[in-house]
Protein backbone atom coordinates (compact mmCIF):
# COMPACT_ATOMS: atom_id res chain seq x y z
CA UNK A 1 0.00 0.00 0.00
CA UNK A 2 0.86 3.50 -0.85
CA UNK A 3 2.61 6.21 1.99
CA UNK A 4 1.98 8.78 0.06
CA UNK A 5 0.35 12.01 1.47
CA UNK A 6 -1.11 14.76 -0.66
CA UNK A 7 -3.69 17.44 -1.15
CA UNK A 8 -7.39 16.62 -3.00
CA UNK A 9 -10.19 18.46 -3.31
CA UNK A 10 -14.07 17.93 -4.32
CA UNK A 11 -15.24 20.76 -6.92
CA UNK A 12 -18.18 22.79 -5.78
CA UNK A 13 -19.56 24.09 -8.78
CA UNK A 14 -21.84 24.62 -11.03
CA UNK A 15 -21.25 24.20 -15.20
CA UNK A 16 -21.95 26.51 -18.24
CA UNK A 17 -25.15 24.78 -18.52
CA UNK A 18 -25.46 23.11 -22.05
CA UNK A 19 -22.24 24.43 -23.91
CA UNK A 20 -19.63 21.71 -23.75
CA UNK A 21 -16.67 23.79 -25.36
CA UNK A 22 -17.40 26.71 -22.16
CA UNK A 23 -17.54 23.77 -19.53
CA UNK A 24 -14.66 22.19 -20.51
CA UNK A 25 -12.86 25.70 -20.53
CA UNK A 26 -14.18 26.08 -16.80
CA UNK A 27 -12.46 22.73 -15.81
CA UNK A 28 -9.52 23.25 -17.97
CA UNK A 29 -9.56 26.62 -15.26
CA UNK A 30 -10.47 24.97 -12.32
CA UNK A 31 -7.25 22.37 -12.82
CA UNK A 32 -4.98 25.16 -13.11
CA UNK A 33 -6.37 26.63 -9.82
CA UNK A 34 -6.00 23.33 -8.26
CA UNK A 35 -2.41 23.04 -9.56
CA UNK A 36 -1.57 26.55 -7.86
CA UNK A 37 -2.94 25.22 -5.06
CA UNK A 38 -0.93 22.47 -4.28
CA UNK A 39 -3.70 19.90 -4.69
CA UNK A 40 -2.85 16.63 -6.70
CA UNK A 41 -6.49 15.09 -7.29
CA UNK A 42 -9.80 17.05 -8.66
CA UNK A 43 -12.97 15.40 -8.35
CA UNK A 44 -15.99 16.88 -10.56
CA UNK A 45 -19.78 16.42 -10.39
CA UNK A 46 -21.85 14.27 -11.99
CA UNK A 47 -22.30 15.50 -15.75
CA UNK A 48 -19.89 18.45 -15.09
CA UNK A 49 -19.75 18.66 -19.31
CA UNK A 50 -22.68 19.50 -20.15
CA UNK A 51 -24.60 19.78 -17.16
CA UNK A 52 -26.72 17.22 -15.26
CA UNK A 53 -30.33 16.80 -17.77
CA UNK A 54 -32.41 18.25 -14.72
CA UNK A 55 -35.12 18.71 -17.88
CA UNK A 56 -35.73 15.42 -17.74
CA UNK A 57 -37.42 15.60 -14.63
CA UNK A 58 -39.51 19.13 -15.43
CA UNK A 59 -41.13 17.99 -18.71
CA UNK A 60 -43.42 15.71 -20.37
CA UNK A 61 -41.23 13.36 -22.30
CA UNK A 62 -42.32 13.91 -26.83
CA UNK A 63 -41.10 17.81 -25.20
CA UNK A 64 -38.16 16.56 -24.16
CA UNK A 65 -36.72 15.50 -27.78
CA UNK A 66 -35.13 18.74 -29.21
CA UNK A 67 -33.62 19.10 -25.58
CA UNK A 68 -32.49 15.32 -25.73
CA UNK A 69 -30.89 15.75 -29.22
CA UNK A 70 -28.77 19.30 -28.21
CA UNK A 71 -27.92 17.57 -24.87
CA UNK A 72 -26.15 14.86 -27.37
CA UNK A 73 -24.68 16.85 -29.26
CA UNK A 74 -23.17 18.80 -26.20
CA UNK A 75 -21.95 15.30 -24.75
CA UNK A 76 -18.11 14.55 -24.89
CA UNK A 77 -16.48 11.90 -26.72
CA UNK A 78 -13.67 9.98 -25.08
CA UNK A 79 -11.68 8.29 -27.62
CA UNK A 80 -8.52 8.09 -29.79
CA UNK A 81 -9.22 9.67 -32.41
CA UNK A 82 -11.37 12.69 -30.78
CA UNK A 83 -9.69 15.87 -30.21
CA UNK A 84 -12.11 17.09 -27.67
CA UNK A 85 -10.50 15.96 -24.13
CA UNK A 86 -6.61 17.25 -25.50
CA UNK A 87 -6.84 20.52 -23.21
CA UNK A 88 -7.92 18.32 -20.58
CA UNK A 89 -5.03 16.40 -20.54
CA UNK A 90 -2.74 19.26 -21.26
CA UNK A 91 -4.30 21.14 -17.79
CA UNK A 92 -3.63 17.74 -16.37
CA UNK A 93 0.18 17.37 -17.48
CA UNK A 94 0.88 21.16 -16.96
CA UNK A 95 -0.42 21.67 -13.68
CA UNK A 96 0.72 17.95 -12.10
CA UNK A 97 -3.19 17.49 -10.88
CA UNK A 98 -4.86 14.00 -11.39
CA UNK A 99 -9.01 14.06 -12.36
CA UNK A 100 -12.42 12.80 -12.20
CA UNK A 101 -14.13 14.40 -14.24
CA UNK A 102 -18.08 13.65 -14.60
CA UNK A 103 -19.34 13.79 -18.34
CA UNK A 104 -21.85 12.64 -20.52
CA UNK A 105 -20.04 10.56 -22.90
CA UNK A 106 -21.27 9.92 -25.91
CA UNK A 107 -20.15 6.82 -28.13
CA UNK A 108 -18.21 7.59 -31.27
CA UNK A 109 -19.64 8.28 -34.23
CA UNK A 110 -23.11 7.92 -32.69
CA UNK A 111 -25.70 8.64 -30.67
CA UNK A 112 -25.61 6.23 -27.42
CA UNK A 113 -25.16 8.02 -24.16
CA UNK A 114 -23.41 7.05 -20.69
CA UNK A 115 -23.20 8.69 -17.50
CA UNK A 116 -19.45 8.71 -17.06
CA UNK A 117 -16.40 9.62 -15.04
CA UNK A 118 -13.51 10.40 -16.98
CA UNK A 119 -10.29 9.75 -15.20
CA UNK A 120 -6.94 11.42 -16.57
CA UNK A 121 -3.64 10.74 -14.28
CA UNK A 122 -1.21 14.12 -13.47
CA UNK A 123 0.56 13.15 -16.39
CA UNK A 124 -1.69 13.79 -18.87
CA UNK A 125 -2.63 9.93 -19.47
CA UNK A 126 -6.29 8.74 -19.65
CA UNK A 127 -6.55 6.47 -17.00
CA UNK A 128 -10.18 5.37 -18.51
CA UNK A 129 -13.85 5.61 -17.96
CA UNK A 130 -16.33 4.46 -15.49
CA UNK A 131 -20.01 4.04 -16.96
CA UNK A 132 -23.12 4.42 -14.73
CA UNK A 133 -24.45 0.39 -14.64
CA UNK A 134 -28.06 1.80 -13.81
CA UNK A 135 -29.57 5.13 -14.76
CA UNK A 136 -32.13 6.58 -12.08
CA UNK A 137 -35.90 6.97 -13.06
CA UNK A 138 -36.10 9.36 -16.13
CA UNK A 139 -32.11 9.57 -16.47
CA UNK A 140 -33.08 6.23 -18.84
CA UNK A 141 -34.43 8.35 -21.53
CA UNK A 142 -31.26 9.66 -21.60
CA UNK A 143 -27.94 7.52 -20.76
CA UNK A 144 -27.63 3.44 -21.72
CA UNK A 145 -26.60 1.00 -18.77
CA UNK A 146 -22.93 0.63 -18.73
CA UNK A 147 -21.48 -2.78 -18.22
CA UNK A 148 -19.22 -4.49 -15.13
CA UNK A 149 -16.19 -3.75 -17.72
CA UNK A 150 -15.67 -0.52 -16.68
CA UNK A 151 -16.78 -1.18 -12.69
CA UNK A 152 -13.04 -1.28 -11.83
CA UNK A 153 -9.89 0.66 -10.32
CA UNK A 154 -7.28 2.55 -12.07
CA UNK A 155 -3.40 2.84 -10.51
CA UNK A 156 -2.23 6.81 -10.58
CA UNK A 157 0.76 8.06 -11.23
CA UNK A 158 0.98 8.47 -7.39
CA UNK A 159 0.70 4.82 -6.14
CA UNK A 160 -2.84 4.94 -4.88
CA UNK A 161 -5.76 2.95 -6.75
CA UNK A 162 -8.75 5.38 -7.90
CA UNK A 163 -12.11 4.10 -8.78
CA UNK A 164 -15.62 6.31 -8.51
CA UNK A 165 -19.19 6.05 -8.82
CA UNK A 166 -22.14 8.29 -9.39
CA UNK A 167 -25.04 9.41 -7.30
CA UNK A 168 -27.77 6.49 -6.50
CA UNK A 169 -25.28 3.97 -7.80
CA UNK A 170 -23.74 4.19 -4.74
CA UNK A 171 -27.14 2.24 -3.70
CA UNK A 172 -25.86 -0.87 -5.27
CA UNK A 173 -24.02 -2.52 -2.29
CA UNK A 174 -22.27 -4.88 -4.92
CA UNK A 175 -20.94 -1.69 -7.20
CA UNK A 176 -19.52 -0.81 -3.88
CA UNK A 177 -18.14 -4.08 -3.23
CA UNK A 178 -16.71 -4.47 -6.55
CA UNK A 179 -14.75 -1.15 -5.85
CA UNK A 180 -13.79 -2.89 -2.57
CA UNK A 181 -12.74 -6.01 -4.00
CA UNK A 182 -10.03 -4.19 -6.99
CA UNK A 183 -8.18 -2.70 -3.69
CA UNK A 184 -9.32 0.82 -4.18
CA UNK A 185 -7.26 3.74 -1.94
CA UNK A 186 -9.63 6.89 -2.67
CA UNK A 187 -13.02 7.18 -4.06
CA UNK A 188 -14.65 9.56 -6.07
CA UNK A 189 -18.08 10.32 -6.02
CA UNK A 190 -19.59 11.95 -8.73
CA UNK A 191 -23.54 13.63 -7.53
CA UNK A 192 -26.06 16.25 -9.45
CA UNK A 193 -27.82 19.00 -7.10
CA UNK A 194 -29.71 16.89 -5.24
CA UNK A 195 -32.22 18.81 -2.69
CA UNK A 196 -32.91 21.18 -5.65
CA UNK A 197 -35.44 18.79 -6.86
CA UNK A 198 -39.09 18.49 -6.00
CA UNK A 199 -39.68 16.02 -3.24
CA UNK A 200 -36.18 16.03 -2.15
CA UNK A 201 -35.27 19.11 -0.45
CA UNK A 202 -35.39 18.30 3.13
CA UNK A 203 -33.70 14.79 2.06
CA UNK A 204 -31.62 15.15 -0.55
CA UNK A 205 -28.24 16.24 1.44
CA UNK A 206 -28.57 13.70 4.08
CA UNK A 207 -28.87 11.20 1.51
CA UNK A 208 -25.43 11.47 0.30
CA UNK A 209 -24.31 12.14 3.74
CA UNK A 210 -25.29 9.23 4.61
CA UNK A 211 -24.33 6.90 1.29
CA UNK A 212 -20.76 8.85 1.34
CA UNK A 213 -19.74 7.88 5.27
CA UNK A 214 -21.37 4.41 4.72
CA UNK A 215 -18.78 4.06 1.98
CA UNK A 216 -15.68 5.67 3.57
CA UNK A 217 -16.19 3.53 6.80
CA UNK A 218 -17.47 0.10 4.91
CA UNK A 219 -14.85 0.15 2.17
CA UNK A 220 -11.55 1.72 4.33
CA UNK A 221 -11.36 4.78 1.89
CA UNK A 222 -10.84 8.11 1.20
CA UNK A 223 -14.07 9.57 -0.02
CA UNK A 224 -13.79 12.81 -2.29
CA UNK A 225 -17.96 13.98 -3.00
CA UNK A 226 -17.98 16.45 -5.74
CA UNK A 227 -21.83 17.94 -6.51
CA UNK A 228 -22.98 20.77 -8.52
CA UNK A 229 -25.34 22.95 -7.83
CA UNK A 230 -28.01 24.49 -9.76
CA UNK A 231 -27.26 28.32 -11.18
CA UNK A 232 -29.01 30.60 -13.49
CA UNK A 233 -27.54 29.08 -16.78
CA UNK A 234 -29.12 26.08 -15.96
CA UNK A 235 -32.93 27.85 -15.27
CA UNK A 236 -32.66 30.09 -17.95
CA UNK A 237 -31.66 27.33 -20.85
CA UNK A 238 -34.59 25.51 -19.48
CA UNK A 239 -36.85 28.18 -19.38
CA UNK A 240 -35.96 29.35 -22.48
CA UNK A 241 -36.07 25.63 -24.51
CA UNK A 242 -39.27 23.96 -22.58
CA UNK A 243 -40.42 26.77 -20.51
CA UNK A 244 -41.66 27.71 -17.10
CA UNK A 245 -41.08 24.92 -14.49
CA UNK A 246 -41.13 24.93 -11.01
CA UNK A 247 -39.85 20.97 -10.30
CA UNK A 248 -35.95 22.20 -10.08
CA UNK A 249 -34.99 25.41 -8.14
CA UNK A 250 -31.32 27.14 -7.66
CA UNK A 251 -29.30 26.11 -5.27
CA UNK A 252 -28.37 22.57 -3.67
CA UNK A 253 -25.28 20.45 -3.89
CA UNK A 254 -23.30 18.97 -1.36
CA UNK A 255 -19.65 17.91 -1.17
CA UNK A 256 -17.02 17.22 1.10
CA UNK A 257 -13.75 15.00 1.92
CA UNK A 258 -14.62 11.88 4.34
CA UNK A 259 -11.68 9.93 6.20
CA UNK A 260 -12.65 6.41 5.86
CA UNK A 261 -13.72 6.80 9.72
CA UNK A 262 -16.15 9.23 8.80
CA UNK A 263 -14.51 12.40 9.47
CA UNK A 264 -15.25 15.46 8.23
CA UNK A 265 -11.75 16.26 6.31
CA UNK A 266 -13.09 19.34 4.29
CA UNK A 267 -16.84 19.91 4.07
CA UNK A 268 -19.12 19.72 3.55
CA UNK A 269 -20.42 22.26 1.23
CA UNK A 270 -23.90 23.53 0.20
CA UNK A 271 -25.42 26.10 -1.75
CA UNK A 272 -24.43 29.05 -4.79
CA UNK A 273 -20.91 29.68 -3.68
CA UNK A 274 -18.54 27.95 -5.83
CA UNK A 275 -15.46 26.47 -4.22
CA UNK A 276 -12.24 23.73 -4.26
CA UNK A 277 -13.03 21.99 -0.68
CA UNK A 278 -9.86 20.52 -0.52
CA UNK A 279 -7.89 18.64 2.63
CA UNK A 280 -4.45 16.38 3.04
CA UNK A 281 -5.08 12.75 2.06
CA UNK A 282 -2.68 10.81 4.28
CA UNK A 283 -2.37 7.20 3.17
CA UNK A 284 -0.55 5.86 5.85
CA UNK A 285 -3.58 6.27 7.90
CA UNK A 286 -4.94 3.68 5.77
CA UNK A 287 -3.14 0.75 7.71
CA UNK A 288 -4.35 1.66 11.29
CA UNK A 289 -8.10 1.46 9.49
CA UNK A 290 -7.38 -1.99 8.18
CA UNK A 291 -6.23 -3.15 11.78
CA UNK A 292 -9.60 -2.63 12.54
CA UNK A 293 -11.38 -3.70 9.13
CA UNK A 294 -10.19 -3.92 6.17
CA UNK A 295 -12.99 -4.97 3.66
CA UNK A 296 -10.81 -6.70 0.84
CA UNK A 297 -8.86 -9.21 3.52
CA UNK A 298 -10.18 -10.76 7.22
CA UNK A 299 -13.27 -8.94 7.07
CA UNK A 300 -14.40 -10.50 3.84
CA UNK A 301 -15.13 -13.80 4.71
CA UNK A 302 -15.00 -15.44 1.22
CA UNK A 303 -16.44 -19.25 2.90
CA UNK A 304 -19.17 -17.58 4.09
CA UNK A 305 -20.26 -14.59 1.47
CA UNK A 306 -19.52 -15.17 -2.09
CA UNK A 307 -19.16 -12.10 -3.88
CA UNK A 308 -18.73 -11.80 -7.79
CA UNK A 309 -18.77 -9.19 -10.76
CA UNK A 310 -19.33 -9.81 -14.63
CA UNK A 311 -16.03 -8.07 -16.20
CA UNK A 312 -17.29 -9.41 -20.00
CA UNK A 313 -17.76 -6.37 -21.96
CA UNK A 314 -20.68 -5.51 -23.71
CA UNK A 315 -20.57 -2.43 -25.54
CA UNK A 316 -18.30 -2.24 -28.70
CA UNK A 317 -15.97 0.27 -27.00
CA UNK A 318 -15.98 -0.89 -23.59
CA UNK A 319 -12.31 -2.54 -23.64
CA UNK A 320 -11.14 0.66 -25.24
CA UNK A 321 -12.31 3.19 -22.83
CA UNK A 322 -12.28 1.03 -19.80
CA UNK A 323 -8.53 0.65 -20.55
CA UNK A 324 -7.76 4.42 -21.34
CA UNK A 325 -3.86 5.18 -22.62
CA UNK A 326 -3.29 1.74 -21.17
CA UNK A 327 -5.39 0.51 -23.88
CA UNK A 328 -6.86 -3.35 -24.51
CA UNK A 329 -4.37 -5.06 -23.16
CA UNK A 330 -4.32 -3.74 -19.53
CA UNK A 331 -7.65 -4.29 -19.01
CA UNK A 332 -7.74 -7.81 -20.57
CA UNK A 333 -4.92 -9.05 -18.31
CA UNK A 334 -6.57 -7.89 -15.35
CA UNK A 335 -10.06 -9.45 -16.23
CA UNK A 336 -8.09 -12.44 -16.91
CA UNK A 337 -6.16 -13.24 -14.49
CA UNK A 338 -8.64 -12.44 -11.40
CA UNK A 339 -11.70 -15.02 -13.95
CA UNK A 340 -13.97 -12.13 -13.99
CA UNK A 341 -14.42 -12.57 -17.59
CA UNK A 342 -12.82 -14.92 -20.58
CA UNK A 343 -10.13 -14.04 -22.77
CA UNK A 344 -12.71 -15.62 -25.26
CA UNK A 345 -15.65 -13.46 -24.70
CA UNK A 346 -13.83 -10.47 -24.71
CA UNK A 347 -11.46 -11.52 -28.06
CA UNK A 348 -15.30 -11.96 -29.41
CA UNK A 349 -16.65 -8.74 -28.73
CA UNK A 350 -13.48 -7.29 -30.23
CA UNK A 351 -13.78 -8.72 -33.09
CA UNK A 352 -16.96 -7.40 -34.04
CA UNK A 353 -16.23 -4.20 -33.27
CA UNK A 354 -13.64 -4.29 -35.45
CA UNK A 355 -15.52 -5.44 -38.37
CA UNK A 356 -17.93 -2.50 -38.01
Amino acid sequence: MSSAKFKVAAVHAAPVYMDKKASLDKAVGLIKQAGEEGIKLLVFPETFVPGYPYFTECYPPLKQVTALAQYAEQSLVVDATSTEIDSLRTACRSSSVAISLGISERVAHGYTLFNSQLHIDSDGKVLGVHRKLQPTFVERAVWAQGSGHTLRTWRTETGYNLGGLICWEHTMNGARQAMITDAQDVHAAAWPGLSTMSGFEAGGDSQIEALMKAHAMTAQVFVICASNYVDDSCLAWMRDNLGEQDLVKRGGGWSAVIHPFCLFLAGPQTGEEEKLLSAEVDLAQLAAVKVWVDAAGHYRRPEVLSFGVDKTPRWDDDVRVAGGDNGREDVVEKAVESGQASKQKIDDVGGDAEKR
